[in-house]
């Protein structure tokens, strides 16, 4: 689908369908308001009300603003890709809600069929802004067209991330992620480096090693860098990238391993926010690592009870194999900091079910030891339209994952806190003078739906990808 900007007033654009939002009290002074009121339509949000005859559709929503108006946005879209219009068009509703009517008609439209026998394509093919205010005033053109241009790229690379993510396990191994890789690399100038096993065992990786090791797809590590001249910050990104996790020897149950698919969001969705810096062309210089495995069950397979040595030294006593995405983030976090010195480092992960408990499905965890830094990623979140919310760690907390065999242990001893003390693991493998640079993100509730909500249809949401870059894009300046 095309979505483009027409520098002309609404009236005198051709297109099949008008697209309208309206709040229950403009809808008392709307012109098909008896039409309107007679089908049932109160404006209420999310509300939509189709007048064929007259090529119309009313969305209802509460107030103007920049969340109402991406789902409002979202809402129609999918609704109009029902009909057999090809085209619709809409006014703007102020320049500050450009930017978010754009995501909502990108990422609503979003569909995913590669696996349909006969998928059926919507007819809607084109939709068209006009530079006219519903006010019947001119906003800016050439500052329209940078908002344009500027959601398109952040959109996209939600729905390139999402297109991973809903890959089959069969499609999407460790080598097909290093594909993607190398592909991404090529199209977007992109240095990429790629470690197999061999790799691995050079760089003492052994964590990240024994979790694949009953795969017969052999693990990769994944480094993709965007080096532009006169950077004015770097930062590393590293994400889990478990292709399929079936729980190891510590074996899923039957419906647990449905959608394992998505343990793998991390590492698609720093694959995706690289992609958008690189096309953004910000002035800032980022390093994606991806540590892409599948945690299997085998003769071979790793065991509870084993203890494994991790890249930076310290040794893991394993009681949980399926506790292994933080297993791999240990080597992945050990081995970003040895080869690059940023200026922060950000995780991403489908770490603990337990992030679920403590804040739903839709919300991403926060973690981290700086509380400013925190802050700034609530704010970056709230302003990109995706759900965030704060986890505390404490140094009690800390202790249930003391192990006395090893440094520590990959699972609590108690079954509380289970997203914060899975950050307190990793927080073991981040360097001292990273400690307050370093956040952690638990999107193993905010990655993948079964039911559509907001933007969102089912599969993977690209989760991560519009609040990072809604937070280079302010806080990197």
């Amino acid at each position: 689908m095309t979505v483009k900007l027409a520098n002309q007033p609404l009236n005198t654009i051709n297109a099949d369908l008008t697209l309208e939002f309206v709040t229950p009290q403009q809808l008392m002074a709307h012109p098909q308001k008896e039409l309107l009121v007679r089908a049932g339509f109160k404006a209420e949000a999310e509300q939509s009300c189709t007048l064929h005859e007259h090529r119309l559709m009313v969305c209802g929503i509460n107030e103007f603003s920049d969340e109402l108006f991406r789902s409002a946005a979202a809402n129609a879209i999918k609704t109009a890709m029902n009909y057999a219009y090809t085209s619709l068009k809409l006014a703007q509703y102020g320049q500050t809600h450009f930017k978010a009517l754009i995501e909502g008609i990108v990422l609503g439209s979003y569909t995913f069929d590669s696996y349909k026998s006969e998928p059926k394509p919507s007819s809607l093919v084109e939709v068209i802004f006009s530079n006219e205010d519903t006010n019947g005033s001119d906003e800016d053109t050439n500052d329209l067209e940078k908002i344009l241009a500027q959601s398109l790229i952040i959109s996209k690379a939600t729905n390139f991330v999402r297109n991973l993510v809903n890959q089959t396990p069969y499609d999407m191994t460790p080598q097909g992620m290093s594909v993607v890789a190398q592909s991404l690399a090529k199209s977007n100038s992109l240095e990429c480096t790629i470690l197999d096993v061999n790799g691995l065992q050079d760089e003492k990786m052994e964590a990240m090693i024994a979790v694949g090791r009953a795969s017969i797809h052999p693990p990769r590590l994944i480094h993709l860098s965007y080096k532009p001249k006169n950077p004015k910050k770097v930062i590393t990104l590293v994400g889990k990238g478990l292709t399929y996790d079936s729980g190891g020897l510590s074996l899923k149950g039957a419906t647990s391993m449905v959608t394992m698919k998505m343990d793998k969001a991390g590492g698609c969705a720093v694959m995706g926010i690289i992609k958008a810096v690189s096309e953004l062309e910000l002035d800032i210089e980022v390093h994606a690592f991806v540590g892409a495995v599948e945690n299997m069950i085998g003769g071979n397979a790793y065991k509870p009870d084993d203890v494994l040595r991790a890249k930076n030294g310290k040794t893991i006593e394993v009681r949980n194999t399926d506790a292994e995405g933080r297993l791999v983030l240990a080597d992945v976090l050990g081995y970003a900091q040895e080869k690059v010195k940023s200026d922060f480092i950000f995780d991403y992960a489908t770490l603990t079910g337990a992030c679920m408990v403590a804040l739903g499905p839709y919300t991403t965890g926060v973690m981290g030891h700086n509380e400013a830094l925190k802050q700034e990623w609530i704010t970056a979140s709230e302003q990109s339209g995706e759900y965030s919310g704060i986890l505390p760690f404490n140094r009690h907390l800390k202790k249930l994952i003391k192990s006395e065999l090893a440094d520590v242990c990959n699972v609590s001893s108690k079954p509380y806190g289970g997203a914060i003390t899975a950050a307190l693991f990793l927080d073991n493998f981040i360097d001292e003078n990273m400690k307050e640079k370093w956040v952690h993100f638990d999107i193993a509730g905010s990655a993948y739906t079964e039911s559509a909500w907001d933007v969102h249809t089912y599969g993977g949401t690209g989760a991560g990808v519009r609040m990072t870059l809604e937070w280079m894009m302010h806080s990197c300046k």
